[in-house]
């Protein structure tokens, strides 16, 4: 099935974000620097004479009488014990030995015990005296004061405003972080879904209750109230709750499990009480819960118990579903990738009791979904989207969108007019393998080595019936793998027989037996080979009973714990006699398939030591090459093609991993 495409936002937008800017943000700034700058002037320039904000020097009483006596003071202004005034000639302040500070206004103070005589001698020398009344405070000390103050108080308002910018706001930490998305803006349907007419048939039913409820109702039935959907990632579970809600054309509210969660308990519960109170306010309508598996998880599971706050959420989500109060025109959509570690609670009937498996695509649907996403991609005539579906099996809706929108990357880089099949190989290659490693310098011995692995695997798959078709053989380094051998099956296979999984594995074994047939050694370049065999005919012994000693038994028990501490619970269902006689199974199954994987290398010995030097040389042969020259054409060449600028990120697939 087809993969969403998700739009961004018009607030993601570039062309959106130019006049989108932040009210009064330089404003903001530049009045912050202003009361900055206005601090730094009063602490420069207050105790300055003169200064900006200066005032007078403050001098001696007995100075002042002198000055008094002098004749030299102009007029006085007496402000409760404070007096300040101003001199008719300059005065030497002399507050130190080497001052020269000159002065024409002062302050002084009365002293406590009072100046009768001070009246006397101001009116003897003419002075002209001025009398205020005592202010406690005056307008200089509001604002040194006040300044501070206000200064606090913007930075304060500012923090509380980026708090709520933030979503941060405590007073609406508890509200639902569900989107809502609007039914006319919904615009995806089951046209946008290839495949899966399974699954559209079950959902056909939620549509029509969302369309006419009234038509179940008469009859006295009751539309499942939780659809839970299951399915590996990149299936397109997203993309059919949206063409429910397309096809529905009601209000539909997406969010995922880790929004429910917080740092406090409870807050959790709150949000979900708060979503289904939105929800039915718009009924009908589509709850989608994504990745529903962080907070549904088994309760107490696990070593130490369960987690508080994911529980108390899980709890008021069941209670959503089914409880005591009616759930009425709300369907709850969720979709995970991990059914196996759900709450059985959320499962029972009444809540998520229908269930939709979303598979991988079959050859067949995949052709579907590379048709839906090639319709905004300019392909050549020489592309066949019957080809690249058979030639991708496991791929998702999600990594075939990928494998196009790479193949159109590299095309532009190539500067061409349109996508070519040579691209969308590329492409191919490098979602399934990663990218050429540049840097490595390998030996002349190291590339020997490497040239015979991988022609001891190409060997055995094209001698063995039962294997699929060589598509290549590399022995370029690309991602984790030295070299690789590449197969792609003719058809899609949903059950395999026994004959296979043995020509598989000795396919697997090619390498090792080529190492020790040529080399009389063993490498590290094996060590996939031989972990993905080992586990293969381990399942073979324990899970599908395809062992001599154990046939048409299953082991069965889960030997891989999902919770820390379940696995000091677990019984092993078998004997310490019987795991040891498995033990031997399993043993020789691998022994026979690399003596089955020696034998056919001995046999065509010959094209095998051709292949390697033809890896040597050119490091890539196709699988027709290796075929004809198995079929005795030993002088069948590559055809000539026309040789591109090779990209430093193509990629090829990889059966095997270096030891790093």
């Amino acid at each position: 099935m087809a993969e969403n495409k998700r739009k961004s936002s018009d607030s993601n937008n570039p062309k959106n974000r130019k006049g989108n800017k932040r009210p009064g943000g330089k404003f903001q700034y530049s009045f912050y620097w202003i009361i900055i700058a206005t601090l730094l002037a009063f602490w420069l320039f207050s105790s300055q004479d003169g200064g900006l904000f200066g005032g007078p020097p403050t001098i001696d009483y007995s100075t002042f009488r002198e000055q008094i006596q002098a004749g030299n003071v102009q007029k006085v202004t007496v402000r409760g014990d404070k007096i300040e005034g101003q001199l008719n000639q300059k005065a030497t302040l002399k507050a130190s030995e080497n001052d020269t500070t000159q002065y024409s206004h002062f302050s002084t103070y009365l002293p406590s015990f009072g100046d009768e005589k001070l009246m006397d001698m101001l009116e003897a020398n003419n002075v002209k005296v001025q009398t205020l009344p005592q202010s406690n405070y005056n307008w200089w000390t509001i604002l040194i004061w006040g300044i501070p103050l206000i200064f606090l108080i913007i930075i304060g308002i500012q923090f509380f405003r980026q708090m709520r910018m933030q979503g941060q706001n405590m007073f609406k930490i508890g509200q639902s972080k569900a989107k809502l998305q609007d039914a006319e803006k919904v615009n995806t349907t089951f046209d946008d879904v290839a495949g899966l007419s399974g699954a559209k048939t079950e959902l056909q039913e939620i549509i029509s209750f969302l369309k006419n409820p009234n038509k179940f109702d008469s009859l006295g039935g009751e539309i499942p109230r939780g659809l839970l959907m299951v399915g590996p990632p990149g299936t397109g579970k997203t993309l059919l709750a949206r063409a429910v809600a397309g096809e529905a054309k009601v209000p539909y509210f997406t969010i995922t499990g880790s929004d429910f969660m917080e740092m406090f308990v409870g807050v959790g519960a709150k949000r979900v009480r708060d979503m289904f109170n939105k929800a039915k306010e718009k009924a009908p309508s589509i709850i989608f819960i994504d990745e529903i598996d962080s907070i549904g998880r088994k309760r107490g599971a696990g070593l130490g118990g369960g987690h508080d706050e994911r529980e108390q959420t899980l709890n008021q989500l069941l209670a959503e579903l089914d409880g005591f109060e009616p759930n009425e025109g709300v369907v709850v959509m969720a979709a995970t990738n991990r059914p196996d570690i759900l709450d059985k609670a959320l499962l029972r009937p009444g809540r998520f009791d229908r269930q939709i498996t979303v598979h991988l695509p079959t050859q067949e649907h995949r052709k579907e979904i590379l048709k839906i996403h090639a319709k905004n991609k300019k392909l050549s005539e020489d592309i066949d989207l019957s080809e690249i579906a058979r030639s991708t099996p496991g791929f998702s809706g999600a990594d075939l969108q990928n494998l196009l929108n790479e193949a159109a990357l590299i095309a532009a880089r190539h500067k061409r007019k349109a996508v070519e099949q040579q691209d969308v190989d590329q492409a191919r290659d490098k979602v399934m393998m990663g990218l050429k490693r540049e840097g490595i310098r390998l030996s002349d011995h190291e590339k020997k080595l490497l040239a015979y692995h991988e022609a001891g695997h190409a060997i055995v798959a094209a001698a063995l019936p039962d294997t699929d078709p060589i598509h290549k053989v590399t022995v370029i380094p690309r991602g984790k793998a030295m070299g690789v051998t590449m197969q792609l099956p003719e058809k899609e296979k949903l059950l395999y027989e026994k004959k296979y999984m043995l020509d598989r594995m000795a396919v697997m074994m090619g390498g090792r037996a080529a190492e020790n047939l040529i080399f009389d050694t063993a490498t590290s370049g094996a060590e996939n080979d031989l972990k993905q065999i080992t586990k293969l005919a381990r399942k073979m012994v324990l899970d599908w009973g395809m062992s001599d000693k154990f046939n048409n038994i299953a082991f069965g028990g889960q030997r891989e714990q999902v919770f820390l501490g379940e696995q000091m619970g677990s019984q092993q269902e078998y004997s310490d006699s019987t795991a040891r006689e498995i033990d031997q199974e399993v043993q020789q199954i691998l022994k026979t398939a690399y003596d089955r994987a020696l034998e056919a290398i001995n046999k065509h010995r010959d094209v095998l030591d051709k292949l390697a030097d033809e890896l040597l040389e050119k490091e890539e042969v196709s699988g027709k090459i290796v075929m004809a020259w198995m079929n005795g054409d030993m002088d069948a060449q590559e055809e000539p093609e026309k040789k591109e600028e090779q990209l430093t990120d193509s990629s090829n697939t990889g059966s095997e991993q270096e030891e790093e």
